[in-house]
């Protein structure tokens, strides 16, 4: 999102267009704050009509693990990828017939892994093009790297008009923007030409001088930079290089600052992305700067366009320019602050996350889903602070499995079992937070249809929670266990190990991970046995505890079952609601695992019920989005059984060539609109 208008670069603009044309990687590179995001931004809008699959945007600026790029993009790609293959297969697949231009901002000091994944990814994927920003090129093959110079500036063209400058027209627009009533005229001009010149048309230099408009003239700004200059480059009347100029800028909005503002710069470095005022208040206040003046700081750096400013349905949101972060930090750095700081940041989302957790199965558990997939990258920086920084390992697995449902139902499992395998090797002895990480683990790898792995990792957990003395860990291990057991096929051994979790956990005041899931599970064990009037029992107590306590993900899991319990009873004409139901509350959740399972049973509702046409068109939608994002049908016999026998219906109805013609025609659907098929939203005459 631009949240100022863009100015100049029509010749840079036209050549990089050229080269997007001619090269399937383009990277553009240039000093900090030359307008190398920007201008990829601006390219990318002007030429995002000629990708049938669209422009796609992925920020690496505050990534530290080079084992994060694939990750970071298949979340800013919508994938919510479940398998447990290579994550660059997943994107590779996914990319595969898709014409995309994918866009990816500030690598340079992820090179080496994003010139990997971008060969790769290339390779796979014909029709994709790549955009990247980088400070140096990222020396990958086939690579076409466009420089952004500085704008032009008053003197580079003799035949031109300073006012038609495109560094003067920057230096113009943003000026208005704090000053009304500024224009450039022919009293100012001179002044606002050499300012341009003595900025060297770094646009960040310029943008950051035209908000002193609001207290000086702009022949006082121009005479108090050339004192710093003058200070900067000493007895020589050698020009400064361009690097030094735009530091010469930032460093003079730094003393332009009041001394509050100073350290709340510095302070707010630690924020990767954008943060919110609570968080700035709980991680920057103390030392000179109360609580209560943190707003009014904050609305001070807002006033001198060191802090962005924008509102979101959760309330307003900040966040710090990359260049004037990494300048910040160096001065908490200097003020040896940062170790606290990062410490003091941790601990807020840390906070944050247990009480997610706690309000996790409650009425407001779609606010909490919004709000951490919003919190995404302070988490992820938080998560590599306890991972990089001994003696903090523990906590870190503390953090990790307090976001259980954050990895589970919110679309980033891979990336939570990425971070769980790390935490967990970087602290092997035998604890409470390893427990609890460790059934968390299982519950990601069953997801993944990973069964072994899932095994190992609760079994672990029960063998590690005996010696710590932690009973709940027990329990939970032992539901994992039984989730493995129904994945394995073993249905007798799944009843008994989910029977006995919900034994212990009934009268608790813990729903998830634990009494909810076994009950769905337990449910769905009975309903592959045939025992189905005891599975809806269970399903009706339930979804009456979802009901009193405003839960909704859970809720959708047990509409499911029911659901199929339905459709065993034959009772199709209620099952299609239930089926519907859970499929509508999916929508505000990234559960895509749990979509493709409502899918699948409305597909075979719908054969049921002599629809089979719109049943195969559902089944090669839902097969399509399963090689995407997982195992398909987290490879249980019972539900890999059930699949198979509605597409043996379906050949035998249409025929196979039809059949597959109309999978064909389900699998162009993306998943949003495959799910407004299944509700009725979209005619399947449309697809």
């Amino acid at each position: 999102m631009e949240l100022t208008s863009f100015v100049g670069r029509t010749r840079l603009l036209a050549s990089l267009r050229q080269r997007l044309q001619e090269s399937r990687l383009v990277t553009v590179t240039g000093i900090g704050g030359v307008g190398k995001s920007r201008t990829a931004l601006r390219i990318a809008h002007q030429v995002r009509s000629q990708f049938r699959d669209g422009v796609w945007y992925a920020d690496l600026a505050r990534l530290q693990d080079p084992g994060m790029v694939h990750h970071t993009i298949t979340a800013a790609l919508g994938i919510a990828d479940q398998s447990p293959r290579r994550g660059s297969d997943t994107l590779a697949e996914w990319l595969a017939d898709r014409e995309i231009l994918l866009l990816l901002d500030t690598c340079e000091h992820l090179v080496d892994a994003v010139a990997e994944l971008t060969q790769e990814l290339l390779n796979a994927s014909p029709k994709l093009r790549i955009i990247a920003t980088s400070r140096r090129s990222l020396n990958a093959q086939g690579e076409y790297t466009v420089a952004v110079p500085p704008l032009t500036v008053p003197g580079d063209d003799p035949m031109e008009s300073p006012y038609t400058n495109e560094a003067v027209e920057l230096f113009s627009a943003r000026a208005s923007a704090v000053a009304p009533d500024f224009a450039v005229d022919e009293d100012n001009i001179t002044a606002v030409a050499e300012l341009c010149r003595r900025l060297d048309g770094i646009p960040l230099a310029i943008e950051l001088a035209a908000v002193r408009l609001r207290t000086l003239s702009v022949q006082q700004i121009l005479a108090l930079l050339a004192d710093r200059f003058s200070l900067l480059a000493g007895a020589s009347r050698t020009a400064l290089p361009r690097h030094q100029t735009l530091r010469a800028a930032i460093g003079w909005s730094h003393e332009l600052c009041e001394p509050a503002e100073r350290l709340l710069w510095a302070r707010l470095s630690v924020f990767a992305g954008d943060f919110e005022l609570d968080a700035a208040r709980y991680v920057c206040a103390g030392n000179s700067l109360p609580s209560e003046r943190i707003l009014d700081v904050i609305t001070g750096l807002v006033d001198k366009s060191v802090l962005l400013s924008f509102s979101t349905p959760g309330g307003q949101r900040y966040r710090l320019i990359d260049t004037l972060g990494q300048y910040g930090g160096e001065w908490l750095e200097k003020l040896g602050e940062t170790e606290a700081l990062r410490r003091r940041h941790r601990d807020y989302y840390l906070q944050l996350a247990e009480r997610s957790e706690h309000s996790w199965s409650g009425p407001r558990q779609v606010h909490w889903y919004t709000r951490m997939r919003q919190e995404h990258d302070n988490i992820r920086v938080a998560l590599e602070y306890c991972l990089s920084t001994q003696g903090e390992e523990r906590i870190g697995l503390e953090l990790l499995s307090s976001l259980w449902f954050m990895w589970v139902a919110c679309g980033f499992v891979r990336e939570g079992r990425h971070y769980l395998e790390r935490a967990l090797a970087a602290s092997p002895q035998a604890s409470k937070e390893r427990c609890k990480a460790l059934w968390v683990l299982s519950y990601i790898r069953s997801g993944q249809g990973d069964v072994s792995g899932a095994i190992e990792a609760a079994e672990q957990c029960s063998t590690d929670a005996v010696r710590v003395g932690e009973s709940t860990a027990v329990i939970l291990a032992t539901k994992m266990l039984g989730t493995a057991a129904f994945l394995q096929g073993d249905l007798k051994k799944a009843m008994a190990l989910l029977g006995v979790a919900i034994e212990f956990h009934r009268g608790g005041r813990e729903l998830n991970p634990g009494l909810l899931p076994a009950i769905v599970e337990l449910s769905l064990v009975l309903t592959a046995q045939q025992d189905v009037f005891e599975a809806e029992t269970l399903l009706q107590d339930c979804l009456k505890i979802c009901q009193e306590r405003g839960e909704q993900w859970l809720r959708s899991y047990a509409l499911w079952v029911m659901a199929m319990i339905k459709m065993a009873t034959a009772r199709t004409d209620e099952a299609m609601p239930s089926a519907r139901d859970a499929l509508r509350i999916k929508r505000h959740f990234h559960d895509v695992l749990g979509v493709l399972l409502v899918l699948e049973t409305i597909a075979r509702l719908h054969m049921a019920q002599g629809q089979a046409e719109q049943a195969a068109r559902l089944l090669g939608a839902a097969q399509k989005n399963w090689q995407s994002f997982g195992l398909p049908q987290m490879g249980s016999p019972f539900l890999t059984a059930e699949h198979e026998k509605c597409v043996q219906e379906g050949m035998d109805t249409l025929g196979e060539d039809r059949f597959f013609a109309l999978c064909e025609l389900g699998a162009a659907l993306n998943l949003d609109d495959t799910i407004a098929m299944a509700l009725g939203e979209l005619e399947s005459d449309a697809v």
